[in-house]
């Protein structure tokens, strides 16, 4: 393999590890030059918790701009957090906490001063954090579609400094029990399906959107009608359709190892069991299909540990 060959094989990794913007990206901007130290988690339904944007991290006062043109719609508290929102079209960016330098009905660009960042956004790993959000209508996207992402090659030391940054990232993991060596180590869940894994845990161009966006899961492919099972003992959480993750189910497996355990199985064909029931390790649960965003007949497989997402097979046995 060339060294150009194997920096565009890492060059997923290069996004879900460092976090930080890519050089040269175009389209939207980044409202801070930070990384991302925590990415969007939408819920599985609109109610339910999860994390309806991305946070970058930060310093208290540092500037933050507007990542696209639009017009300033909100610049004042929400729950006695300081806000800014944007809107541009149908869309509209949000801003917390921000400290406003701009009035509602002023027009930005983007790159231009909306405000200054404000400590007190949790939980954050950084002095402060910003928290970004998007909206259309009622439905949440991930930020980090606005940004387009540019690709170049690297020098040779950029493959080396990628794979140490990536072997620091799973001393990491394991550190919170997220990865080899923490309480996942021992694979306690078994596998739902048959099938060769055709997409990993990692930032990838999405196949429909054709957006980098990060794959919550594994993808294991196989014929329409392939058995699922349940990974675990655990009591169905949730049973249902929507247009993303077509026919989804996700099972609570409760505390394993001190963790707060979730499977999460999407683009079934249909599933036997239904919301509240409770199901054993390797009982069969549904048969996989292509519903919902979907290009070929597999199982998305998603695993959450204390309600966020981590690499399955690291779970696995």
């Amino acid at each position: 393999m060339t060294r150009s060959v194997a920096w565009l094989v890492v060059l997923g990794v290069v996004l879900a590890v460092a976090g930080a913007p890519p050089a040269g990206a175009s389209g939207g901007g980044w409202p801070l030059p930070g990384a991302v130290v925590r990415g969007f988690d939408p819920p599985e339904v609109r109610w339910a918790a999860g994390h309806r944007g991305v946070d970058l991290a930060g310093e208290p006062g540092e500037v933050v701009r507007a990542p696209v043109a639009g017009v300033v719609s909100f610049a004042g508290q929400v729950g006695g957090k300081p806000v800014v929102v944007v809107s541009h079209g149908a869309e509209r960016t949000t801003l917390e906490p921000v400290h406003a330098n701009v009035a509602v009905g002023q027009a930005v660009a983007s790159g231009d001063e909306v405000g200054r960042l404000a400590a007190g956004h949790a939980p954050c790993p950084a002095a402060a954090c910003l928290h970004w959000g998007l909206r259309r209508g009622q439905d949440y996207l991930d930020p980090l579609s606005l940004v387009a992402v540019s690709l170049r090659l690297l020098p040779d030391s950029a493959v080396a400094e990628v794979e140490e940054r990536a072997a620091g990232r799973e001393r990491a993991a394991a550190a919170l029990g997220t990865g080899p060596g923490g309480p996942g180590g021992s694979g306690p869940l078994t596998r739902p399906s048959a099938g060769r894994v055709t997409s990993v845990f990692r930032m990838r161009l999405h196949p429909i959107f054709k957006q980098w966006r990060m794959h919550n899961g594994i993808d294991l492919s196989a014929p329409c009608g392939t058995p699922l099972y349940a990974a675990a003992d655990g009591v169905v959480r949730h049973m249902g359709f929507d247009a993303s993750g077509g026919w989804r189910l996700v099972l609570a497996h409760g505390p394993v190892d001190g963790v707060g355990l979730e499977t999460v199985y999407l683009h079934a064909q249909g599933y036997r069991v239904r919301t509240g029931e409770r199901v054993a390790r390797g009982q069969l649960v549904g048969t996989m299909g292509t519903t919902g965003w979907s290009t070929g007949c597999h199982l998305h497989f998603g695993v959450k540990a204390d309600g966020r997402h981590v690499d399955p097979q690291r779970w696995l046995g």
